[in-house]
C-alpha cells in the first residue's frame, strides 16, 4: 500500500487519516511533543488503528520539512485563536469570570 493512501488531503492545511476525522497534527502532536508511544495514541484516538498511527509517523519521517511547517502553522493558528478568545471571551466565560471575581472579593472581606 502506498503511504499516501492512508490520508485524505482535504485542504493544504487539513490532512486527515483516511476513514476518520482525526488530523495528522493530532497524532503527531502526541508523538512529537508529548512523546507518547503509538499504543497510547491509539487509546487516545479510538477511531485510529495502530497501523494508521505508524503510517502517520512514517509519513512525517519521509516528509519531515513539509510536515514540520504544517505543524508549525497549526500550532501558530491555535495560539492565535486562543489569544483572540482571551481578548474577546464568549459571554458565558465573561459571566463566570465576573462571578469568580465577586467570590474572591467577598472572601477578601472576610
Amino acid at each position: 500500500m502506498n503511504i499516501e493512501e492512508y490520508f485524505d488531503h482535504i485542504a493544504p492545511n487539513d490532512i486527515r487519516i483516511r476513514g476518520t476525522r482525526v488530523g495528522i497534527e493530532s497524532v503527531l502532536y502526541e508523538f512529537i511533543h508529548r512523546e507518547q508511544p503509538p499504543e497510547a495514541i491509539v487509546r487516545r484516538f479510538p477511531s485510529v488503528t495502530l497501523e494508521q498511527v505508524y503510517a502517520t509517523i512514517l509519513y512525517y519521517l519521509h516528509n519531515k520539512e513539509m510536515i514540520e511547517a504544517y505543524l508549525a502553522e497549526w500550532l501558530a493558528y491555535g495560539q492565535h485563536k486562543r489569544a483572540q478568545q482571551a481578548e474577546n471571551p464568549p459571554p458565558v466565560v465573561a459571566r463566570l469570570r465576573a462571578l469568580k471575581q465577586k467570590q474572591q472579593q467577598a472572601l477578601a472581606i472576610l
